[in-house]
């Protein structure tokens, strides 16, 4: 295979897990970190009346369309009623029903919200509404207002700023005095704006929402201006002007709908209490590629059984280790004994704590080794010869775990986490190396397997990075990307660089 082939397959690995990788950041909200937490918004409308000698129903307006927020769930508590939930021309609406009861009555509904700036405004364009029915004298200060306004603006938002100044003015003129006297509460002020923008043909409505801080017992929703300029609905304080939506407000509904419907009952109240709460973002995620239909949860990790899950997240760090490997050894050029026999190391080092790990493979391959030339004068075959390390490997490990147990260092204890096979076979390769070589080459290559697996337990023991492969493993396609084109390296390894430095120079 050529060397463009393989900066092909390196880039299209690599592209591969970038675009699963963004995905599920960006759109799914995969968290980064973990144990990261999202702001939780818990709503709860109480809704209050006294029963009839009938039957009862009760209509509430909840939200349809929610711009940066997204629903995690929504229920509702009430005793020996039915609940349905109704697509009306506002939106959404939530209806109970019984047949029979008395008494105060109380029903609530609960919805739980997070924030999330990319859930946009997605309703359809509305038609140029219908000149509105106005009585005189009304219907001229209308006309009067409309044509001033339209000479000092330019489009449906200039031409909405400018109505609203006109209206909040301190002083304002005769035709806005006679067109607001009538609007006794924010409700009906938005509302008469809306009739204005009608005369005017531009769509225009008023919504109503909530403004979330944690802990408010009791809140009321805030009338707010929603005007379409033809190509998307656009927010405008209507005791201000000001363009754009309160911070932290949550769209409840919209229209001139009352905000519930009580047949049957009497002496109604309705009350909003609002409490913030913090959830792991990793569960908040799982419910959004839920809702979204996406499959990437279903056949991720986080499917898997919870101790299977423990297992999986030690083993997606043995693709960092095996890169940390490749790197030490084509770049920086060191030796080690055993081609991944370093990561393993590395892997018992998690258990046993560096120092600790480094001194009991340190002692039990010396003593190993001793052993190993002591078997060498039995002139074996090499299988039983092996046979007989790994034998020997065992019964150190027993005699360092007793002894240190002895000794009141429990530490020593955790030797039995070491994979004998492979200090077993470490022995025998630093023995055949010290005959053939020299102890120099022997010591070198056993210290460069220490140091190797230094390093490696070093990134395999990053938790940031352990929850990164964990919840992104599409990410080890970047490390086999980088271990194709190590692989296709053939250039000086930095530990020989001064040992060709005279060559260079000339």
């Amino acid at each position: 295979m050529t060397r463009r082939y393989v900066y092909i397959l390196a880039a299209l690995l690599t592209l591969i897990s970038a675009a699963t990788f963004v995905y599920k950041w960006q759109v799914l909200g995969f968290p980064l970190t973990g144990n990261q937490q999202t702001p939780v918004w818990t709503i709860e409308t109480s809704i209050q009346f006294d029963a009839g000698p009938g039957s009862i129903k009760v209509n509430l307006q909840i939200p349809t369309l929610t711009p940066g927020y997204r629903t995690l769930r929504e229920f509702n508590v009430s005793k020996g009623y039915g609940f349905n939930l109704n697509y009306v021309s506002g939106g959404r609406e939530a209806q109970w029903a019984v047949r029979r009861t008395s008494g105060r009555q109380t029903i609530y509904y609960r919805r739980v919200v997070y924030e999330d700036p990319g859930s946009e405004q997605t309703d359809t364009t509305p038609p140029f509404p219908p000149p509105p029915v106005i009585n005189e004298p009304l219907k001229t200060a209308v006309e009067v207002i409309v044509a001033d306004v339209r000479d000092r603006s330019a489009d449906t938002a200039t031409f909405t700023a400018e109505l609203l100044r006109l209206i909040n003015q301190p002083s304002p003129d005769a035709n806005i005095e006679l067109l607001m006297a009538d609007a006794g509460t924010p409700a009906e002020f938005v509302e008469t704006i809306t009739t204005v923008l009608a005369a005017a043909r531009i769509p225009a409505r008023m919504i109503r929402g909530i403004v979330l801080q944690d802990r408010q017992r009791r809140t009321d929703p805030r009338p707010w201006l929603e005007v379409h300029d033809g190509d998307r609905w656009r927010y405008f304080d209507p005791n201000s002007g000001a363009e754009g939506l309160p911070e932290r407000f949550l769209m409840w509904w919209r229209g001139n709908e009352p905000l519930v419907r009580v047949e049957g009952g009497s002496n109604v109240e309705v009350s909003f209490a609002v409490r913030q709460n913090f959830l792991d973002a990793m569960a908040i995620a799982e419910q959004r590629a839920e809702v979204e239909g996406s499959v990437l949860v279903d056949f991720s990790l986080f499917s898997l059984p919870i101790q299977t899950q423990a297992v999986y997240s030690v083993l997606l760090m043995i693709p960092i280790g095996a890169l940390v490997m490749v790197f030490m050894r084509n770049i920086i050029g060191i030796d080690a004994f055993g081609t991944f026999m370093p990561v393993l190391i590395a892997l018992s080092f998690r258990e046993t704590q560096l120092l600790w790990g480094a001194i009991l493979f340190s002692l039990l391959v010396g003593l190993g080794l001793s052993i190993r030339f002591l078997l060498e004068r039995l002139r074996l075959l090499l299988v039983p010869r092996l046979g007989a390390v790994l034998i020997v490997v065992v019964i150190l490990m027993l005699v360092v775990s007793v002894v240190s147990h002895k000794l009141g260092l429990e530490t020593g204890l955790s030797v039995a986490l070491f994979p004998m096979v492979i200090i077993a076979m470490t022995i025998e390769h630093m023995s055949i190396v010290w005959e053939e070589r020299g102890p120099a080459d022997a010591i070198r290559g056993g210290l460069g397997s220490l140091v190797v697996a230094v390093f490696a337990y070093l990134a395999m023991g990053m938790m940031w990075l352990e929850h990164l492969i964990f919840v992104f493993p599409e990410l080890l396609l970047v490390a086999l990307a980088i271990v194709i084109l190590l692989g296709r390296y053939t250039g000086y390894r930095l530990t020989e660089i001064t040992r060709f430095k005279v060559l260079s120079g000339k």
